[in-house]
């Protein structure tokens, strides 16, 4: 089984954006430097997560600068009507030829509060199945419209839709625009197994993660669905060890206490506080014990499985355990010795980022990519062969 790499495409970034001495003030043309680089070098697609600016705008303002890059955009439902969305999408794909994956997000209740959807936890989902089936549905080119519980939408007449002022593009991807998502909650895994292509999941262990992702394939199983499985890491790869630990070192010294204090409080159950907390795993405790003494633990305190590492990271400082700022930090042997045990767990796409961006993009694609069996639908070497390296970013100031 090979498979697919994709690289992140956010604005915030620098050498260590987490911190605010460590954030670049960025702009449009790094964005589309990243994404050229991204492009150029061979991943299979960019991941579009928040940030200030709208993703639908970004990618289709990106569409000429690129030639093979998908774009994994994180969309809502009910941010849009399903059938404007299938519109945009049918717009993007006849421009592009057909480089568009929607990330699925079910948000939480404050969130969607302010984008107008006010359903509770569970009925989120129902309405997210309908929202996604009408999507679906519109962009398959069906026009009997969609007489939901919760979306509804009128037939489109047969004069309108073969009218060249009133007709929509035709399908480029088929049967439809594949669906990532994730959704760990009951609700949220029988949701993901009627619904999604590749079921997303932050990182854990391989054995863990494997174990997460087998539960979900029984329950698409019983249904007769069968479904992908994908993760979002973090990622130091250079040529030895000791390189890739001294960089991870480094990051987490340019890290502040009251960051990783922070980060802690977000993490530990209502009414606990640093001071209370208490956890079982004895490498856990050390660790938090070290940061309520004034001083953060060493890097190498911080790793939970062979290269699996709990980092500092503009997605999370995730002392307490693997969530969305879990790395991968090694030699590319060994980090390719790890996507193996994960991709032999059942992972299949991986969703990586480094910092600065571009810079940890060409690291990626040079040292690791050649170790890797690919899934990106072209030849990567040929490509990076053939194409000349993009100029790094010269646009971008500190903060």
């Amino acid at each position: 089984m090979a498979v697919k790499i994709l690289w992140y495409l956010t604005t915030p970034d620098g050498p260590y954006p987490w911190e605010p001495e460590g954030r670049w003030k960025t702009d449009f043309e790094h964005l589309k430097q990243l994404a050229v680089a991204s492009d150029r070098l061979g991943y299979y697609g960019s991941l579009l997560g928040s940030s200030p600016n709208e993703s639908l705008a970004v990618c289709a303002a990106l569409i000429d600068a690129t030639q093979r890059l998908r774009f994994l955009v994180a969309q809502h439902p009910g941010e849009l009507s399903p059938a404007v969305l299938a519109k945009w999408a049918l717009t993007f794909d006849q421009f592009s030829n057909g480089r568009l994956l929607f990330n699925v997000v079910n948000g939480n209740d404050a969130g969607l509060a302010i984008l107008g959807v006010h359903y509770p936890h569970d009925e989120r989902y129902d309405f997210s199945l309908e929202y996604w089936r009408a999507f679906q549905n519109f962009y398959a080119g069906d026009t009997s419209g969609y007489d939901g519980k919760y979306v509804k939408l009128a037939p489109r007449s047969p004069a309108a839709a073969s009218h060249p002022l009133g007709g929509w593009h035709p399908p480029k991807q088929k049967p439809g625009i594949p669906l990532w998502g994730a959704g760990t909650s009951g609700p949220g895994v029988a949701h993901s197994v009627q619904l999604l292509d590749v079921y997303l999941s932050f990182a854990n262990t391989p054995p863990k993660l494997g174990e997460k992702f087998r539960k979900v394939a029984a329950e698409a199983a019983k249904i007769g669905r069968e479904l992908t499985f994908g993760t979002r890491l973090q990622i130091i790869v250079r040529e030895t060890e000791e390189e890739a630990w001294a960089h991870a070192e480094k990051l987490l010294q340019r890290t502040s206490l009251q960051t990783a204090r922070t980060a802690i409080e977000r993490q530990l159950p209502p009414g606990e506080t640093l001071d209370s907390f208490h956890s079982d795993d004895p490498q856990i405790q050390r660790n938090v014990e070290t940061i309520r003494a004034g001083r953060l633990p060493k890097a190498r305190d911080l790793e939970i499985y062979p290269n699996v590492w709990l980092g500092p990271s503009l997605f999370g400082f995730n002392i307490l355990g693997p969530a969305a700022g879990t790395y991968l930090v090694g030699s590319a042997e060994q980090v390719a010795e790890r996507i193996r045990e994960y991709e032999a767990q059942g992972t299949s796409a991986f969703i990586l980022s480094g910092f600065p961006l571009i810079d940890e993009a060409h690291r990626v694609a040079d040292l690791l990519f050649p170790l890797l069996d690919l899934d990106h639908g072209f030849d990567v070497p040929s490509l990076r062969a053939e194409t000349p390296a993009p100029q790094r970013a010269n646009a971008v100031e500190r903060a």
